[in-house]
């Protein structure tokens, strides 16, 4: 999650404090990505050290402001025009979970498809009713609101996509393992009921205590 080019982009829109920032931020995202007031200034120092952004007085109850710079507006322009780079995907909790518990001791992996599944199932429900609140807003015409509103229908639009994507990977990972489990069943099974043939390369015939058989056919012919 960018949150400099966040910053940059409120900022944009006129100077402001780090606690506003931060309060404009969770607002325009539905505290999607809750941020700390430390996180927020950390920030800002990056940027000012970059020549992105720098302080510009203060308000009426002394906070410093903070106000972006022509070099800020390009990088804000430039992260806007560029397409998320999914080269380098982040981390997913999940994905690593579920690869750790293949083949890993004690560990019923299809009983960790099944918990996430119901969490996965319940956050749905819960991003969708949200959905539902967030739509009413929007509806509603509230001048003074309608920009986050509209901004926190998306961020939950986008959630509610990526649960149902999540909860079709889960029934796909299960089903997939249900299969590979099975293969290897079959496999054990043909190879157990193959019969073991036993190697006669280079032995010899017995012979009783005489010597070898005799040859019956010439015995009779003499």
């Amino acid at each position: 999650m960018s949150i400099r080019h966040g910053l940059l982009a409120l900022l944009e829109q006129g100077p402001r404090y780090g606690s506003q920032l931060r309060t404009e931020f969770e607002s325009r995202t539905g505290a999607t990505w809750p941020l700390n007031v430390g996180q927020v200034y950390t920030t800002l120092s990056r940027l000012e050290r970059d020549g992105m952004v720098a302080q510009g007085g203060e308000d009426g109850a002394g906070h410093p402001l903070y106000a972006i710079t022509d070099v800020g507006r390009g990088e804000l322009k430039s992260w806007f025009e560029r397409p998320v780079d999914r080269a380098s995907p982040p981390r997913d909790e999940l994905a690593i979970k579920l690869a750790m518990a293949v083949g890993a001791p004690g560990v019923d992996i299809r009983a960790v498809i099944q918990a996430q599944r119901h969490a996965t199932l319940q956050a749905m429900q819960d991003y969708t009713r949200l959905k539902a609140q967030a739509l009413v807003a929007v509806e509603s015409g509230d001048a003074d609101r309608e920009r986050d509103d509209v901004a926190w229908l998306l961020v939950l639009e986008q959630l509610i996509f990526q649960t149902e994507a999540e909860a079709r990977w889960l029934d796909h990972s299960e089903s997939r393992l249900a299969r590979l489990s099975a293969t290897a069943a079959l496999r054990a099974r043909n190879a157990s009921a193959t019969p073991h043939t036993p190697d006669t390369t280079g032995r010899q015939e017995p012979t009783g205590p005489a010597g070898p058989a005799p040859n019956t056919a010439a015995s009779t012919r003499r």
